[in-house]
């Protein structure tokens, strides 16, 4: 398999089609504020008229990097209390004001603190060289993030989440695995980015390939070392034309259409000096001994990525769910249906952080 062509069929990970859950089950009922939200404008200007929530930017560390954030707050907070609150992690390529805010808003209209922001080197976020994809970063991301909500007086120390969306998913459980001060973490179409872009999409990448790959990363990093310029690849197809993956169409739909989701901190690109990094991670390494915290998974059915929820559940032995949604795809849990992911989210946040009352 050609290198670029093998590229573009596992660098997805940055990664829309309806989900149904089953009427039947009360974690599926939809309220009026569930409706789809299906574009960025579309968000943007329903966020503008929504009293009931107070985003806010903000800017916190990760080493000497400022990190920028936007903090999604109930609007009717009382004075002195403390709030649960949590960590909302973007996908791999994707910025804070696509579903990361999406899910961040809906939890604050439940009563919640939720905190989405910019990966280290990418979007608003400082750090150099940019558009590098380093899950080591990513994954201390995560404990920055929490590192500043522990430093307001709005939130309770003892009531901290994390929830993550697909690569995003991996990272916020790695993030978990070894800081405890994280209390339950849960994922939405769960990417492993490791074992995703070493096995690909729909786990048929050979060895071979994987070898053939590290070779070809190898000679990029020498040529770089010598002067040459860096190469850049796409997190997902730029034009959905003659792309057969049924996920690869709906991402480049979400990501590169402006009447979807597309916004200037997401260029869809990322180093190829990412790969060796992202070769060498595994976001379930110890998921079995070090993770005691609550573990919800959320997964479409037919998404591709569905067996990295089903991997991290299989490998968990703290308290786990894996809430299939029936029809589902990776990319419907972005936006379409995120009012049925909102129930179970709502429903096992407030079991493991107390519901707030709102």
């Amino acid at each position: 398999m050609k290198f670029r062509n093998l590229i573009l069929s596992i660098a997805i990970m940055g990664c829309t089609n309806l989900a149904y859950a089953d009427s039947n089950q009360r974690s599926s009922a939809i309220s009026v504020n569930d409706m789809a939200i299906v574009s960025l404008a579309d968000f943007t200007r329903i966020l503008k008229a929504d009293s009931s929530v107070a985003p806010k930017a903000v800017s916190f560390k990760q080493g000497q990097l400022n990190m920028a954030g936007v903090l999604f707050t109930p609007a009717n907070m009382a004075k002195g209390k403390q709030y649960p609150a949590i960590v909302v992690v973007h996908p791999g390529g994707g910025s804070k004001e696509q579903t990361a805010s999406l899910y961040a808003y809906r939890l604050a209209q439940k009563g919640y603190i939720a905190l989405a922001y910019d990966a280290s080197n990418q979007g608003a976020s400082e750090g150099q060289p940019r558009l590098l994809e380093d899950p080591t970063a990513r994954v201390e991301d995560v404990r920055s993030a929490v590192d500043y909500l522990i430093t307001q007086p709005t939130v309770d120390h003892g009531r901290i989440a994390a929830l993550g969306i697909c690569a995003g998913g991996g990272y916020a459980i790695s993030a978990t695995i070894t800081d405890h001060r994280i209390s339950a973490v849960a994922s939405i179409s769960a990417v492993d980015i490791g074992a995703g872009f070493r096995e690909g999409w729909r786990r048929t990448e050979a060895v071979s390939n994987q070898l053939e790959v590290l070779q070809t990363v190898g000679e990029e990093r020498t040529k770089v070392a010598n002067g040459g310029e860096p190469n850049m690849f796409p997190y997902v197809p730029d034009t959905s034309d003659g792309v057969n993956e049924p996920d690869m169409v709906e991402a480049s739909e979400y990501y590169r259409q402006a009447v979807r989701w597309q916004h200037k901190n997401s260029p869809n690109r990322f180093l190829m000096s990412s790969i060796d990094k992202l070769y060498a991670f595994s976001a379930f390494d110890r998921i079995d001994t070090l993770l005691t915290q609550p573990l919800l998974l959320i997964a479409g059915s037919e998404a591709g990525s569905k067996w990295h929820s089903e991997r991290a559940y299989a490998l968990a032995k703290s308290e786990k769910e894996l809430y299939i949604v029936p029809g589902g795809t990776h990319m419907s849990l972005y936006d379409r249906d995120v009012g049925k992911a909102m129930p179970k989210l709502i429903e096992f946040f407030g079991k493991n952080l107390r519901q707030p009352a709102i």
